[in-house]
């Protein structure tokens, strides 16, 4: 998601909740790549987190926004290390 887009986060939230209320995403991990963290107008991941309400979402369901640059590239494999592992985590526990 575009972190510096702050005028489109309510619609990205409509539509992250409305993906991820559909009975086959219900309990999937959730990765949000808050791109663009060079832009001074920025959010950080924290802050798009709390935007996107993420820490309302049941203990049970992960979630991980991390900043990245996709120009560049930072970022992307820490977000994809956390799937991995939460995937990984989730599925020795069943």
């Amino acid at each position: 998601m575009d972190s510096s887009d702050r005028e489109r986060v309510a619609e990205a939230k409509e539509e992250l909740w409305s993906v991820m209320s559909s009975e086959p995403l219900k309990d999937v991990p959730v990765l949000i790549y808050a791109n663009k963290q060079d832009l001074s107008k920025a959010m950080a991941p924290g802050k798009l987190a709390a935007e996107l309400d993420l820490p309302s979402l049941p203990a049970s369901r992960p979630w991980h926004v991390q900043g990245c640059q996709a120009v560049t590239g930072d970022g992307l494999y820490e977000g994809l290390d956390w799937l991995s592992a939460t995937l990984k985590s989730r599925k020795m526990h069943r």
